[in-house]
């Protein structure tokens, strides 16, 4: 378990390289409020690993859904560059799937058919779509409500779909703002344990948003703790454990008072 305090350096490697799976260099963003000019990011450099699940922590307004959001595609960046698998993100992209608070499921559509909306412009056969969409409601484990529409679900269960219909398309890097933030404890609990499994299952990158210090801790590979006013990054974390974790381990709760500490 390894504190690193500060700015990261730059990486090593050349930037845009193939073989790295995010690369965030010098990244500052500015919004416009009430005829102001509000700095949301200050210079962030990062780059996250192939394969790596990392989470982004920190107080509201830390700038943490908006590096995401650049991360997908939906802004730009005023300063600075961000590249994903050797591209410059300059769009939204099939292959970086995003997940957000709220599931966003087309109320109209049932779960099948939502999470086949993502596959329409894959270039797969009818076929081919109708089997990948059926292997994710069997990984998800929604099996038996594929032709259930979002309102019949309980939040768990949109939250899963939603995760199934960003997956769908089999993209390198997924994206998660606060997707568990508006469940109740227990099913909080049951999707963090989901999440490591689907992760696992499809080998992916993960960048992850939460205000949740223990929920970061136990998902991820590492930490990043961002500060606010502007956006910057305090430090990052190591989570070096194995797998799978206990949420009682003495160096988890360890590590869950020392990023508390280092926010307070």
């Amino acid at each position: 378990m390894v504190i690193k305090k500060g700015f990261p350096v730059a990486p090593a490697v050349a930037f845009g390289a193939a073989d790295a799976g995010v690369e965030i260099h010098q990244l500052s963003k500015w919004f416009a409020v009430d005829e102001n000019r509000v700095q949301a990011l200050d210079r962030v450099s990062l780059t996250v690993q192939d394969g790596e699940f990392l989470t982004l922590l920190g107080p509201s307004g830390c700038g943490k859904s908006t590096l995401l959001r650049m991360l997908a595609g939906l802004d730009v960046p005023d300063e600075g560059d961000v590249a994903v698998y050797g591209a410059r993100v300059e769009r939204p992209s099939l292959s970086r799937g995003i997940v957000f608070q709220d599931h966003r499921l087309l109320p109209w559509l049932t779960v099948r058919e939502n999470i086949a909306l993502s596959l329409h412009k894959s270039g797969l056969s009818q076929q081919e779509q109708n089997a990948r969409v059926s292997e994710l409601i069997a990984l998800v484990g929604l099996m038996g409500f594929d032709k259930a529409k979002p309102y019949q679900l309980s939040g768990g269960m949109s939250q899963r779909a939603a995760i199934a219909r960003a997956l769908a398309p089999r993209p390198r890097i997924l994206l998660l703002d606060e997707p568990l933030g508006a469940l109740d404890s227990l099913t909080r609990t049951r999707l963090q344990n989901e999440l490591i499994r689907l992760w696992e299952a499809e080998r992916i990158t993960v960048v992850m948003v939460t205000h949740d210090v223990e929920e970061a801790v136990y998902l991820s590979s590492r930490v990043v703790v961002m500060e606010s006013r502007p956006g910057r990054i305090q430090s990052i974390i190591d989570i070096d454990l194995p797998r799978p974790r206990k949420r009682t381990d003495v160096r988890l709760v360890t590590l869950r008072e020392q990023i508390l500490a280092s926010l307070e």
